[in-house]
């Protein structure tokens, strides 16, 4: 028989979306506009790691908890549901905590709660994958993203030490923030997202040769790791290693060209297997994918590292590429793929305003990087992007409202 999670915890994934875009319109009204009560550093920990925990993390679990519990009949969805439950409370706890206190003792305590979850759900996910019979490529794809999952946490720990023991460097805090943030969007999140596309792949029998999927499986994976550091270059050893960045820029490249191949090659047949409106969405995100590459190749070239990194709204609007334009559209088009969801005004309407406006929002990003490179003040650009984020709050409102409407 087979079994799945309650489609609740999809629902429940796209409800804290929301909660995340009304927490962006409040930042940015808070920049725009004066708002005195709110501390802004705080309000953004409590947006930043409830995107990642609340949005993306329990999304790409229950994701994954329902293709292993569909698959082996003697999984457990009791643990599913414990570790799910786990990380909603932990995203919760940074949720109203971070906006009062900061890195304090509370938000702390639901961080580091979270991070030690996601060491239980990576076991739990392995051995379940291990378990079923008929593998195919996706599984090296969730495995991976399992471990980069655990990886990514050292960069976290070594955050804690350093507050804990009040040795606070700026160029190693800010390391392990970008290693924390590499190894989340570019290894967790990445990895279980094309897992996800694989397994829709496999599902409508679409066949990509093996030795090629394998061989792009690879390339990414062993570039991972070097290709860290080109967020890094400040570092003394991020220097002397430059020449293996530079490769493992061109590995990860090269990967990235034989999955678009790959991917056009059978062009016809995965445009066939979608919805209209899911053949859109991962058209929109294969496209915030490939800016997203070709950004982060340019970076290998250490003057444009050093404007990339350097710059804050730059580096906020890379983070909104891939987290928004890329990662949030496909799991919303993968979403609408795997419970085959009435399409009504409604939800077109909000998918089309949700899209609109990570896409405005990414041009006033790009428009408010490159002026500031110059020193030209764009007029009203806070006013604007508080507008942005209110289109994409909208959006995902009436989203909400389809998804919770739906009966069963």
């Amino acid at each position: 028989m087979k079994k799945e999670l309650n489609d609740r915890w999809l629902r429940i994934s796209f409800l804290n979306l929301l909660i995340v875009a009304l927490l962006g319109v409040i930042l940015r009204y808070k920049i725009a506009f004066s708002l005195p009560f709110v501390d802004q550093k705080f309000l953004l920990h409590a947006h930043s790691h409830f995107a990642f925990s609340g949005w993306l993390t329990q999304i790409l679990m229950a994701f994954i908890a329902n293709y292993i519990l569909s698959h082996d009949e003697n999984a457990s969805p009791k643990k599913f549901n414990i570790l799910l439950w786990g990380n909603l409370i932990s995203a919760y706890g940074m949720l109203f905590s971070f906006p009062f206190e900061g890195y304090g003792a509370v938000s702390i305590f639901f961080s580091t709660a979270s991070i030690f979850n996601a060491y239980g759900f990576a076991v739990v996910a392995w051995k379940g994958l291990n378990k079923i019979v008929s593998k195919d490529s996706s599984h090296l794809w969730f495995k991976a993203a399992l471990l980069f999952s655990a990886i990514s946490s050292l960069g976290a720990f070594s955050l804690a030490f350093m507050m804990a023991t009040k040795t606070i460097n700026q160029d190693l805090y800010l390391a392990a923030v970008y290693f924390f943030l590499h190894f989340q969007y570019n290894g967790w999140f990445f990895f279980a997202g094309v897992g996800l596309l694989m397994l829709h792949l496999t599902k409508n029998n679409i066949a990509i040769a093996l030795p090629t999927q394998k061989l792009i499986f690879w390339l990414f994976s062993l570039s991972l790791l070097p290709v860290y550091f080109l967020s890094a270059l400040w570092l003394p050893v991020a220097k002397s290693l430059y020449p293996i960045i530079v490769v493992a820029s061109f590995v990860e490249f090269t990967g990235f060209i034989l999955l678009l191949k790959a991917l056009r090659k059978n062009s016809g047949e995965i445009l066939a297997s979608l919805d209209k409106p899911v053949r859109w969405l991962w058209t929109m995100a294969l496209i915030a994918f490939c800016i997203k590459v070709l950004l982060q190749m340019c970076s290998a070239i250490p003057s444009l590292n050093m404007i990339t990194y350097g710059f804050r709204p730059i580096v906020i609007g890379y983070l909104h590429l891939v987290l928004l334009g890329m990662l949030s559209i496909f799991l919303t088009g993968y979403f609408l793929s795997v419970c085959r969801i009435n399409y009504s005004g409604m939800l077109i309407k909000g998918l089309i305003i949700f899209v609109s406006g990570i896409i405005l929002n990414e041009l006033m990003l790009m428009l408010q990087g490159i002026t500031g490179l110059t020193y030209v003040p764009v007029p009203y650009i806070n006013e604007a992007l508080l507008i942005c984020a209110l289109i994409m709050f909208t959006g995902l409102v009436m989203i909400n409202k389809n998804i919770w409407s739906r009966t069963g």
